[in-house]
């Protein structure tokens, strides 16, 4: 678990009073019992997020090319997707 690794790394950044303040009553709302834990974890979480809305967007937009792709392309279908649309026609009558 993260929690158990060795913290080599050190961050930091300069922001407001009333910024800090802000994050102080979050941090005692949130029940972090250190300061440091909860910004890590907010940050944490929100780097997350980015990165998994990102992969998203790569993925789909990787997806649509090749859907595209196989659509509009003049490739003829393999004998295993001969055979699926047999065994799906089949199924339906």
């Amino acid at each position: 678990m993260d929690s158990q690794l060795t913290k080599e790394e050190r961050i930091e950044i300069r922001v407001s009073s009333k910024d800090k303040k802000m994050f102080k009553l979050a941090q005692k709302l949130s029940g972090d019992k250190t300061f440091s834990n909860f910004i890590v974890r907010i940050v944490k979480n929100h780097a997350e997020d980015i990165i998994a809305k990102n992969n998203k967007i790569l993925i789909s937009d990787r997806d649509r090319q090749l859907f595209f792709d196989s659509v509009f392309s003049d490739t003829k279908p393999n004998q295993n997707l001969i055979n699926a649309a047999k065994r799906f026609k089949s199924k339906k009558t």
